[in-house]
């Protein structure tokens, strides 16, 4: 079989490409290598998300929370649930290894490369299986790829690159390394829970209020605040992270004066980016985007400059989630028009 759509990734941006393929009569499958909704599921136990109900969910008045605000666990199960109840084809624990082309043409330009004789043009290894499409969308999380520190001890078994939960560190002298929302609630749970908390952040992170600048958002702050208060949460400004070792930290403030701080636990909170490398080896290009290196994509189709290739979440400038359910319908429309378009020029 050769599929119309290969989606990569069952977050919200696949979910929701999946979802309208399917109203479209689309021919698509959908590849996880995790869980559905795996990204959120690697979202700390218990934590209540940002976003509103009318950002996260699919179909209006969907997604009923029991507060404002949905928990990680009242979104993980809308996800899911919205999978099995409309039955969309998603296969979960099968990771994509590879992505080849037989002559995709770049945007814009004829293509003078031989297609096979039933129009395939792109074959994906999985560890399961292998899949022909003639389109396919990127739609993974960053999460497995995430920032890191480069400074010696990092490797330690002791320092971790996400934060799940707070109770293995109760007691424990916990240090958070970051300066966004990530970093700034875990310090929060863990000194809200018992650990004896460091929060090495940037002067200018902390005093930042512009969310468009990337700040902690002010629900999580003021309750930081309140913890330092209390003298329940210290406070680093941070230059840099000199070392890590078995039982120390030793930190650069700002000003360059060196600390050694007795540590159990590291998280390095500092985000991550999407992995490209699939991506570049099929011609796409990239440039800088938001938050980072992003391929060159059409902002109201999400194609890259590599017909038939899309992308969405993480892989895009908008990397917020109701971004992502938005891109998977843009991709799922211009993808129906698309193959509209070329069965009316094959019929005439």
């Amino acid at each position: 079989m050769i599929f119309d759509l290969l989606i990569i990734g069952a977050g919200p941006a696949g979910i929701s490409a999946a979802y309208e393929a399917k109203k479209l009569g689309l021919d698509y499958v959908v590849l996880e290598k995790g869980l559905i909704g795996n990204t959120i599921y690697n979202y700390p136990v218990g934590l209540t998300v940002f976003s509103t109900p009318n950002e996260l969910e699919f179909i209006e008045g969907d997604l009923k929370p029991a507060r404002e605000k949905p928990t990680r666990e009242e979104l993980l199960s809308y996800y899911v649930r919205f999978v099995l109840d409309n039955e969309l084809n998603v296969h979960t624990e099968e990771e994509v290894l590879s992505v080849s082309s037989s002559g995709p043409s770049v945007v814009g330009e004829i293509s003078t490369a031989e297609h096979t004789e039933n129009g395939a043009e792109f074959t994906v290894h999985t560890n399961k299986n292998t899949y022909r499409t003639k389109n396919v969308l990127f739609a993974t999380g960053a999460m497995d790829h995430p920032r890191r520190l480069n400074v010696p001890g990092e490797d330690l078994p002791k320092v971790h690159h996400h934060f799940r939960e707070t109770y293995p560190w109760v007691r424990k002298r916990a240090l958070i390394v970051g300066g966004g929302n990530s970093a700034g609630e875990a310090a929060l749970f863990l000194a809200e829970e018992g650990a004896d908390t460091t929060l090495a952040i940037f002067r200018g992170d902390w005093e930042n209020d512009d969310p468009k600048q990337g700040c902690i958002k002010y629900w999580v702050k003021k309750p930081l605040e309140k913890e330092v208060e209390k003298h329940c949460l210290n406070l680093f400004f941070l230059g840099r992270v000199v070392v890590i070792r078995e039982k120390e930290i030793e930190l650069e403030s700002e000003t360059g004066e060196k600390a050694t701080i007795p540590n159990d636990v590291v998280f390095v909170l500092i985000g991550s980016d999407a992995d490209l490398t699939m991506l570049k080896g099929l011609g796409v290009e990239t440039e800088p985007g938001k938050y980072g290196e992003v391929p060159v994509y059409d902002p109201e189709t999400y194609e890259t400059n590599i017909s038939g290739i899309y992308v969405a979440g993480h892989f895009t400038n908008e990397r917020h989630i109701k971004g992502a359910i938005d891109a998977g319908r843009s991709v799922a429309d211009a993808l129906t028009l698309k193959l509209s378009a070329k069965t009316a020029e094959l019929g005439s």
